[in-house]
């Protein structure tokens, strides 16, 4: 199934998927993204959460304990299964899965795979950040965001009837993930939050 990632990953950027989500450059703490795509049994996903969702800071990591918590959440995040659970019946596992924290200026390096038209404009705002009369854009070249990609094969997908999100559970300062979903049935954008973290997948697959 490996030979379709290519494939599932070109979906999530499509124009029709992409309309009305939300721009990650705005960087709104307590709220990430989650891209899924399906197609046959296999699964991919790409999550995008502000480093203060994940570890509480933004801040380049400075001390022993800092940098454990990078290490913890990095940990954590690539165990998707952990995070974003589907039904026993669907029997999924996992095949690929990767995670890590990239610092707003690593972002132009990641433009060729990322899924956010807006990172050439962003680039802009990272040169504008050296004047004065742009503090908002200076403030904003601080952030760090983690990225985890994963790949799952599902044996039984006909069984995905939902996702439940213990993602919550293992980051105390997630509020909300705002989640879009491309498959044969066509594309759709959700908000699973903190109070109901579950997400009906019923006619998406």
């Amino acid at each position: 199934m490996k030979q379709n990632l290519p494939i599932l990953l070109s979906l999530l950027a499509l124009p029709a998927f992409a309309e009305g989500t939300r721009e990650l450059d705005s960087h709104e703490h307590g709220v990430g993204e989650l891209n899924i795509a399906m197609e046959g049994k296999t699964i991919a996903m790409e999550l995008h959460a502000p480093g203060a969702d994940i570890v509480g800071f933004e801040y380049a990591a400075t001390s022993d304990e800092d940098r454990a918590a990078i290490e913890n959440a990095v940990a954590t995040l690539a165990k998707p299964l952990d995070l974003f659970s589907f039904p026993d019946a669907a029997k999924c596992t996992v095949t690929r899965a990767s995670a890590e924290l990239e610092a707003e200026e690593d972002h132009d390096d990641h433009a060729k795979h990322d899924d956010h038209d807006d990172h050439d404009d962003h680039a802009e705002h990272d040169d504008h950040a050296k004047h004065d009369d742009h503090d908002d854009h200076a403030e904003e070249a601080s952030h760090t965001e983690f990225h985890a990609e994963y790949v799952l094969n599902c044996d039984n997908p006909d069984a995905i009837s939902k996702i439940n999100f213990a993602y919550f559970e293992a980051f105390a300062n997630a509020l909300e993930l705002e989640v879009q979903i491309v498959s044969s049935a066509g594309a759709k954008a959700f908000e699973v939050e903190r109070d109901a973290p579950t997400l009906d997948l019923r006619g998406m697959f």
